[in-house]
């Protein structure tokens, strides 16, 4: 590998590096550092649907009704989430994320918009533009 690759990738580790802290940063904040991938994909999810039954959840995340349960009785005790009734329907119970939850669920974007923030702290204007500039031509 070259020089300039290997530099490149030093830097790009690095990067990802600041990014996974802040993420860190953020499940600490929230209490809970020992989230699970798969907790945070449901969050995620429930979060992205908005008005999600548990039937419905199942059915996005292809998985049985009792393992979503079981899922959002856990969410419930880790204060992530709450069970709304359907004004409606009493049967129907949607998923709702409380504001810890919501924070979880966007902690990928919270974490980048921390990692941004460095970056616009750390760099003059003119240098941000040449950054937003070059990773245009990348992305």
């Amino acid at each position: 590998m070259t020089a300039k690759r290997e530099h490149l990738l030093e830097v790009l580790d690095r990067l990802i590096a600041v990014k996974n802290e802040c993420s860190c940063e953020i499940f600490s904040e929230c209490g809970l550092a020992d989230m699970t991938v798969k907790q945070i994909a449901y969050l995620k999810v429930i979060d992205e649907h908005g008005d999600v039954t548990f039937s419905r959840l199942a059915e996005i995340t292809r998985t049985s009704k009792p393992t979503v349960t079981e899922m959002i009785n856990r969410f419930v005790r880790m204060e992530c989430a709450y069970r709304q009734r359907s004004p409606d329907d009493g049967r129907v119970a949607y998923i709702r994320l409380t504001e810890k939850g919501r924070m979880i669920a966007q902690a990928e974007r919270n974490a980048l918009d921390r990692v941004i923030e460095r970056m616009v702290r750390s760099l003059d204007e003119s240098e941000v533009d040449l950054l937003v500039e070059i990773l245009k031509k990348v992305g």
